[in-house]
C-alpha cells in the first residue's frame, strides 16, 4: 500500500498574464523545485486549487508532464474530476501511463448520485485505476456526502487506500481513523492539527505552499510527540490559513505566492485575481509568521 503520511502540497496552475492566460511552465516548474526544497512530503496536482475544471485535457496532461518532471522523485498524486463517467474513464487511462503515488478522485459533481451509486462508481474506478484510489469526500463542492457506511464498504477494496476528507463532521472523521482501513487525510487546512491528533495520516493542504516549513515543522513535532511546539506551530498558522481563504482559493494563495516571486497572480474564469485588501492582509500575516516562527523550537518547550 503506498503511504500517505505527511503533508501534501496542492499546488497551484500558474498561468501567464497574456490573453488567453496560457499555463506558466517555467513558473510551475519553479514552484515544485521550491517545495521539493522545502522537504515537503509530496504534491497534488489538478486539484481545485490547480483550477483543474479551467483546463482542458492537453493542458491537464502538460502540467503533470511538468510536475512529475521537476518533482524528480517527490511523490505526486493526481486529480481526476468530472461528471461525464466516459470521460473519467478515459482520463484515467491516461493517468495510468503516469507514475503517479496515488489518484485523487471526488463525486461525481452536480448529479448527486445515491450512496450505492457512489460505492459502485469508486469501485469501478479503483479497478481501473494503476495507482492506488484516494477518495474525496467534499459535498460542498459536489453535492453529494459520503456516509460513513459508504466510505467503509469502500474500504474494503484493495486498491481504495485513504481518503481527503472536507466531510465536515469531526465524528465520521474519529470513527474513520479509528477503523484504521484507510489513511485519512485532512482536506481542511484549520483540521490539519486535529486530525493528527486522532491518529490521522497527514493532509492534503493549498496553504502550505505559502509556508511549507511551518507546516512540516507542525507535523513533524506532532509525529514526535512535541504537543507543545505542534500547538504553537498551529497557533502561529492558523491566522495564516484564515487569510488564504478569505476569497475562493486559490486566488489569495497565488497573490502571496507572486509575492514570493513565485507565480502570477492571475487565475482562469470564473475565478478573479484576489482583491489587494486580501492580498495585503495575507502578506502580512505571512510575514509575522516567518518572524515569529524563528522562536518556536524544543528550546521553547524547556
Amino acid at each position: 500500500m503506498s503511504d500517505l503520511s505527511g503533508i501534501w502540497v496542492a499546488i497551484v496552475t500558474p498561468f501567464h498574464n497574456d490573453a488567453t492566460h496560457s499555463v506558466d511552465h517555467a513558473a510551475l516548474r519553479r514552484l515544485v523545485q521550491h517545495l521539493r526544497q522545502a522537504e515537503v512530503t509530496g504534491l497534488v496536482a489538478l486539484g481545485s486549487t490547480g483550477e483543474a475544471a479551467a483546463l482542458d485535457d492537453a493542458e491537464q496532461d502538460a502540467v503533470l508532464d511538468t510536475v512529475l518532471d521537476a518533482a524528480q522523485g517527490l511523490p505526486v498524486i493526481g486529480g481526476l474530476a468530472g461528471n461525464h463517467v466516459g470521460h473519467l474513464h478515459a482520463r484515467l487511462a491516461h493517468l495510468n501511463t503516469l507514475p503517479l503515488h496515488a489518484v485523487l478522485s471526488p463525486a461525481p459533481y452536480y448529479v448527486r448520485p445515491s450512496q450505492a451509486a457512489l460505492v459502485h462508481h469508486f469501485q469501478d474506478l479503483a479497478e481501473r485505476s494503476h495507482a492506488p484510489l484516494v477518495l474525496y469526500d467534499i459535498p460542498y463542492r459536489t453535492g453529494v456526502a459520503m456516509d460513513l457506511h459508504t466510505i467503509l464498504t469502500l474500504a474494503e477494496h484493495p486498491h481504495i487506500t485513504g481518503i481527503k476528507d472536507c466531510g465536515g463532521s469531526l465524528d465520521k472523521t474519529q470513527q474513520l481513523i479509528a477503523d484504521g482501513r484507510l489513511q485519512v487525510l485532512a482536506g481542511e487546512d484549520a483540521q490539519i492539527f486535529h486530525n493528527l491528533c486522532l491518529g490521522g495520516a497527514g493532509a492534503i493542504t493549498a496553504a502550505a505552499q505559502t509556508c511549507p516549513e511551518g507546516f512540516m515543522k507542525m507535523y513533524g513535532a506532532l509525529r514526535e510527540g512535541q504537543l507543545k511546539e505542534a500547538r504553537q506551530w498551529q497557533h502561529l498558522l492558523s491566522p495564516l490559513i484564515r487569510a488564504l481563504y478569505a476569497e475562493p482559493n486559490p486566488s489569495v494563495v497565488k497573490a502571496v505566492l507572486a509575492n514570493q516571486g513565485l507565480v502570477t497572480t492571475i487565475s482562469r474564469a470564473p475565478h478573479l485575481a484576489a482583491s489587494e485588501e486580501a492580498r495585503r492582509a495575507a502578506t502580512q500575516v505571512l510575514d509575522r509568521v516567518l518572524r515569529e516562527a524563528r522562536h518556536i523550537g524544543p528550546e521553547s518547550n524547556r
